[in-house]
This record gives structure tokens, C-alpha cells and sequence, in this order.
């Protein structure tokens, strides 16, 4: 056997028990060797096994709740015709909430993270470092949709989250300088360099209801799980190449490996026991066939807390491959000790860790559509076809009258009849329009989710109650998602980014990138210290009409004289940058308001770098101008005919006009006859001051001129009100 046999079987199975004393277990040492621990895990592996029997008629009608998303009929259907049409009714439902859904949660602006700290400051950094990892992981584009489909028709949201590393060969130019005996010339010539470049981040994985067991299932939460004993398992189909590069890396031991390759299985039925296949479905339903054919095998990847020493249980991550193949057994990988899975249901039922389908109550109302829809059209095909009545005795010319283009029938008209087939497909259509309004009233979807909108017509009343019920229902839906799986989310992207991550990032930033890129280095977290970050996208597409308030409430307060709320003290900077970190996100919020280690000059040494690596540098109002435009101008005749030369011209012509302005502020700020003060400062003659033309008077709501058209999006000041309140019904 190769490997040494495979390694002597992996030294026997160490199956004595270990001993109290002894440094601690580390993180990567296979436990499953332990005697203790095996019989643990055996006693582990019988409860999960019974589970997914338990659960086996769930998965089967999470199935056929499939089927009717994909649109594919099957054998609950009652009429069998020569019509085959399937009414995508809850499949247009579905789609519309998760359009709906998908884009409450990631609103247009852009921020989705917030954060609660110690000291009331925002770590603009931390945040765009969350937002970032958020587009790397596709969450918006990839996760989201499938996510919100998968909560719909299986009444589960169910999310794994792992570091995934991706390395590169990357071959570039280079400039190598020219020798000669081992001495530099000082000329250089081209050259190609080629490194390897590894760059990682989260990799979030929807997870089938079907793949997932928690036991016990009366629980209430993950954590309660564990805590309580329980496990939580993942059901994995592995390939030939996935389980010999898991034997590899050292993730599963190489015995467990070579006896899983012995026992791989053609299809979805593992040792006599069924599983439902859900990505098989998915698959076929995009028009991939034979996606299973090849061989895989079926591995439960479960989490529970193991003794591995007396007195001493942790939290541990096991892999079974059959009732005697334990694979691998090691502790939590995770430093922060969570677990990768995150579920919630979409519906809380009480007594139970998972939801019921949303499906469920409408599949036969959709099984009814399709019944009537097919009638209907078999009916419609024989309507549309006249029946002719004639007496053969009175008509010898029968078999002459085939119904062409300008037939003549040499029959009396009193003794040939022509009548229609009754139209009974229009009372079919008129049950498959009843069966529509009711799966949209059970799924909560109302005509302002719907892209595509009928002919019906609604007052501004109608319009704006329906408006006003859309915001409470889905507020009601992505709460859920916010809470119960965004926020986790998070923190599990920062205690990887924290444990996997160990050198600095440049984030991308909006705005000018020079000194930006040197500024926002964001370096790994101090993790679960200081600041506490919580999705954010559902409350920023819900404070529209808040931002509005508290621009009105900062105009008010700043109308009130100080000493009527002495000995207290007007501070509007938390105010102001909650607003705009509200408005604009954080990508923007930094460039807004300048910390002040932002406001420090910048040397012109570390200008003249920058410039050279093809960053845009702005220049700052305390820079010395005129050592600037020296060292900047001594540079630019050093390297004339540079890439960098047009960005140095720029600039330098930027710190002369700043010269420029110093000189005019300075004429200016004396003003006529050396008297000190601008016309038209704030407090001097001429100056804008509370009432003035062009400034908002204290208390007034911010308004266009009289005339003007407001921003789109934005809500009439009449209209500010309670969601939770029904709006005046219009005479």
C-alpha cells in the first residue's frame, strides 16, 4: 500500500485514552486517533444518520416545492390532457419578493455596514474593509438571490462562510540592471519577472435545507445547540480529486481517504439510505444533464463539542464517511471558535429550529392553475374548430366538403349546420386569475412589487396605502435576513479577515487616490475590541425620510440660543456625521470630514513617490509652496521624459495657483484702507446672518426654491409620518 502503508494505517488508530496532563491540543492534531473520542463519535454519527431519516419527508416536499418554482409538473396533478402548461404563478411571486427583498437590503447608496464603538467614532476604514469583502464575496449578485428563493420555497435561510485563498503565477516587465565581472553598469534593460501572487477572502455558500440537521430540533438558535450538547451537520458530495486534495492538505486522514475511494457510490443513494439530491435538481432545472453521473461520495461534516480530555470538552469539526470511516476529527479551525454556519428560519415556529415553506400553503392553489390552464387550453382547441352538421342522406357529397381556402359545399344550407364548441376556456382563465390574486395574497406581494403592472387603475389613496403595507412587509422580511444572518455574516468576515489576513490592504476609495492610499491602510483588527459592526443596508434604505427629519431638527437647534439650554453645549459633529455617513456611505464620509491626522501637509519627499507610482496628489493649504514647487521641478528635470511627468506638471501648476489665492486672501482679508475683515464674512457688515437672503431661516424644512422640483426619491413634508399609520383616504 503506498504512502507506507498508508502510514501504518495512520499509526494504528491511537485508541488509548490520553492523559489529564500535557501542553494543550492544538488546532490541526487529529483526535479521532483517541479511543475516548472515537466512541464519542460513533455514538455521534448513529444520531445524525437517524436524523436525516427523520427529516427525509421534509427534504422530499422541499422537492416538490422546487418543482413548482422551476415550473415543471409532476404527479400531483389532477388532469391529464394534451395540454402541458405550467402557470408560473408562485414563481412570479417569488422573484418579485426577492427583487424587492434583495434591494432593500443593499440599497443604492452604497453602505451596508455600521458601527457601534467605544468612543462614538466610525472606523470609516474597518467599514469599507466589510463592504469590500462584501463585493468580493458576490453577496449582493450570487448569495442574495438565491438565498432569498431558497428561504421562500424552503422556509430556511441557511449561509456557510469560509477563507477561500486563490494563488496566481503573474509574469510582468521589470527593469534588471546591466553587469558586468559582478559590477553594476548603471544601465538597465527589460525584463520579465514572473511571482506567485495569493490573495484570499470570504467565500459564502448557500446551504440547502435538505444538506442541513440540526439536532436537537427544538432549539431555538445555533449557539443553543451547542451549548446544550447538539451538533449541527452539512452534508457534502464530494469528488475523487476534492477527497484525494483534502488527504493532501492534511484535512482527513489518509486511511479514511483511500477507504472512502473504495466505497464511492454512482448516485444519490449512499449504503440504502436516500438523500435528496437539491443541487442535482437545480442543475437539471438550468438544462445540464447527467450532472451526477460521475461518482461522489457523501460526507457529513458535523460540529459539536467533544471530550477530548478529561475535563476538558471543545467545540471540534468531524467528518464522517460512513458508520466506521471517521475521516478526521480536529478542533474548531476558527480562532474565534463560532461556527461557520449560520441559519435562521424565514417564519419563527415555535418549538422549532426550522420554518415551513411559504410554498406549502399555495402548491395546491398552483396545482388548481395548472389543471384549469390545461383545460381550458384543450377546451380552446376545439372551440376554435367549427362543427359542421349535415344529413348524409340529404348531402351524397360528404366526403367533398373538406374545409379549404374558398370551398364550395353543393349542399342545401337548410340541411348543413355549422355551430362552435362552447368557449369554457375563458371560465379556466378566469379560475387561473382567481388562483393568482390568492398566491399573492399569501405570499404578500402586493402590485407595487411587481415590475410589470395590469391595466387595473388605483386612485392616490389606493396607491399610497398600497405603498405604506409594501413598507411593513418588507421590513417584517429583512429584519430577518438583517439580524438573524447579515450581522453574523459580519462578524464571521472579521474573525477570518483577523486569522487569515496579516498584511496590510488598500481598500478601494472613492475621490482622489494619492494621499487617500497612503492614509487608509487598513491593518488586521484587534478582533472583538472597541467597535461592534451590524448590517446597516436595511436601515439606510429605510432613513430617507429620517435624514430629512434630522437636517430639519439640526436647522431648529441651531436657531435656539445657547443660553437657553446652558450650562449644556451644542455639538453638531456626531450629528453631521451620522448624516453623512447615512447619505453617502463610506466611501464618500471620509472625504467629507477630515480626521485630523488627515489634515497634516504631506512632505514633498513622499509627494514626489507618490507621483511616481501615477497617484493624483492634491495639494494642502499649509504646504510650503514654494520648497514644494523646487522639489517637485528638480525631480521633473531629473526624469523629463517620464510616465510621470504630466501628473508633476499638473501638480506644480497646482501649488502656483494656491499661491496665487494666498496672496489674494491676504489683500482681501485687510480690506479698504488696512481695515481687517472681509464685506460679506459671517459677522461683519454685509456678513450672512440668521434671516438673511441665502440662509435657511431656524425651524424651516429644507426646501427647493418655490417652483423648483424636488430630488427624486425624496417625501413631501405633509407626508412625513408613522409608517405604521394608513394615509388619509383622498375625497
Amino acid at each position: 500500500m503506498a504512502d507506507a502503508q498508508l502510514e501504518a494505517q495512520d499509526d494504528d488508530l491511537d485508541l488509548e485514552p490520553e492523559e489529564d496532563e500535557g501542553p494543550a491540543l492544538e488546532r490541526d492534531e487529529e483526535l479521532s486517533k483517541r479511543k475516548s473520542v472515537r466512541d464519542q463519535l460513533l455514538d455521534l454519527y448513529q444520531e445524525v444518520e437517524t436524523g436525516f431519516q427523520n427529516q427525509a419527508d421534509r427534504a422530499d416536499n422541499n422537492a416538490d416545492y422546487w418543482d413548482i418554482y422551476n415550473c415543471k409538473l409532476g404527479g400531483k396533478q389532477f388532469y391529464s390532457g394534451n395540454s402541458k402548461i405550467f402557470v408560473p404563478l408562485v414563481k412570479d411571486a417569488v422573484d418579485a419578493r426577492k427583487t424587492r427583498f434583495a434591494n432593500q437590503v443593499f440599497p443604492p447608496s452604497g453602505r451596508y455596514v455600521d458601527a457601534i464603538s467605544e468612543d462614538g467614532t466610525e472606523p470609516f476604514a474597518t467599514l469599507s474593509l466589510l463592504d469590500h469583502y462584501t463585493r468580493k464575496a458576490k453577496v449582493r449578485t450570487e448569495v442574495m438571490p438565491a438565498l432569498l428563493v431558497n428561504g421562500d420555497v424552503e422556509g430556511q435561510y441557511s449561509i456557510y462562510v469560509h477563507w477561500q485563498e486563490y494563488e496566481r503565477n503573474v509574469t510582468q516587465k521589470v527593469k534588471s540592471p546591466v553587469t558586468v565581472g559582478g559590477l553594476p553598469t548603471g544601465e538597465e534593460v527589460d525584463d520579465i519577472d514572473e511571482q506567485e501572487v495569493t490573495s484570499g477572502c470570504p467565500y459564502v455558500e448557500v446551504i440547502a435545507d435538505a444538506d442541513l440537521l440540526v439536532l436537537p430540533y427544538t432549539a431555538d438558535c445555533l449557539e443553543e445547540v451547542i451549548a446544550c450538547g447538539g451538533s449541527v451537520t452539512v452534508l457534502r458530495r464530494w469528488s475523487k480529486s476534492q477527497i484525494k486534495k483534502m488527504a493532501r492538505e492534511g484535512e482527513i486522514t489518509k486511511a479514511g481517504a483511500q477507504t472512502l475511494l473504495e466505497e464511492m457510490v454512482d448516485d444519490a443513494v449512499a449504503k440504502g439510505q436516500p438523500r435528496t439530491d437539491k443541487p442535482a435538481k437545480m442543475v437539471d432545472a438550468a438544462g445540464i444533464k447527467n450532472a451526477r453521473g460521475t461518482k461522489y461520495a457523501l460526507v457529513y461534516e458535523t460540529w459539536s463539542v467533544v471530550s477530548i480530555r478529561r475535563g476538558e470538552r471543545r467545540l471540534c469539526r468531524i467528518y464522517f464517511g460512513g458508520k466506521d470511516n471517521i475521516l478526521s476529527c480536529k478542533r474548531n479551525p476558527l480562532w474565534c471558535d463560532l461556527l461557520p454556519v449560520i441559519s435562521a428560519p424565514v417564519k419563527k415556529v415555535q418549538g422549532s429550529f426550522k420554518g415551513r415553506s411559504l410554498v406549502e400553503p399555495v402548491a395546491p392553489i398552483q396545482y388548481m392553475a395548472n389543471d384549469a390552464c390545461n383545460e381550458a387550453m384543450d377546451s380552446a382547441a376545439y372551440a376554435l374548430m367549427p362543427i359542421v352538421m349535415t344529413d348524409p342522406n340529404e348531402n351524397p357529397r360528404v366526403g367533398s366538403m373538406i374545409l379549404s381556402l374558398a370551398a364550395i359545399w353543393e349542399t342545401s344550407p337548410k340541411n348543413t349546420q355549422i355551430l362552435n364548441f362552447p368557449p369554457i376556456w375563458k371560465e379556466g382563465l378566469e379560475i387561473v386569475s382567481g388562483c393568482k390574486n390568492q398566491i399573492k395574497e399569501s405570499l404578500a406581494v402586493n402590485s407595487s412589487m411587481v415590475t410589470q403592472q395590469g391595466t387595473t387603475k388605483l386612485n392616490q389613496a389606493e396607491i399610497a396605502q398600497e405603498q405604506q403595507v409594501d413598507l411593513l412587509t418588507t421590513a417584517d422580511a429583512v429584519t430577518v435576513l438583517e439580524h438573524g444572518i447579515l450581522t453574523p455574516m459580519l462578524n464571521l468576515f472579521l474573525a477570518l479577515d483577523h486569522q487569515y489576513r496579516d498584511d496590510d490592504i488598500f481598500v478601494k476609495q472613492w475621490g482622489p487616490m494619492g494621499t487617500q492610499a497612503k492614509l487608509e491602510k487598513v491593518t488586521p483588527i484587534t478582533f472583538d475590541k472597541r467597535y461592534e459592526f451590524i448590517w446597516f443596508g436595511v436601515e439606510q434604505a429605510r432613513s430617507q425620510q429620517q435624514i430629512q427629519m434630522q437636517i430639519a431638527a439640526i436647522n431648529v437647534m441651531r436657531g435656539i440660543p445657547p443660553d437657553q439650554y446652558a450650562p449644556y453645549k451644542l455639538d453638531l459633529r456626531p450629528a453631521l456625521t451620522h448624516i453623512v455617513g447615512s447619505a453617502f456611505g463610506p466611501q464618500l464620509a471620509p472625504l467629507t470630514f477630515k480626521s485630523p491626522e488627515q489634515l497634516m501637509p504631506v512632505m514633498a519627499d513622499m509627494e514626489n513617490e507618490m507621483l511616481g507610482q501615477g497617484f493624483t496628489v492634491d495639494v494642502h493649504e499649509l504646504d510650503d509652496d514654494n520648497l514644494h514647487i523646487q522639489s517637485h521641478m528638480r525631480l521633473l528635470q531629473s526624469n523629463p521624459q517620464s510616465d510621470y511627468a504630466l501628473k508633476m506638471q499638473a501638480h506644480i501648476f497646482s501649488h502656483i495657483q494656491q499661491m496665487q489665492r494666498k496672496a489674494m486672501a491676504v489683500g482681501m482679508a485687510q480690506g479698504p484702507m488696512g481695515q481687517l475683515g472681509a464685506p460679506g464674512a459671517p459677522g461683519v457688515p454685509g456678513g450672512a446672518g440668521p434671516g438673511v437672503a441665502g440662509t435657511p431661516r431656524p425651524g424651516a424644512q429644507p426646501m427647493p426654491p418655490k417652483g423648483a422640483q424636488q430630488p427624486p426619491g425624496a417625501i413631501h413634508q405633509d407626508r412625513l409620518q408613522d409608517p405604521s399609520q394608513m394615509p388619509r383616504k383622498m375625497g
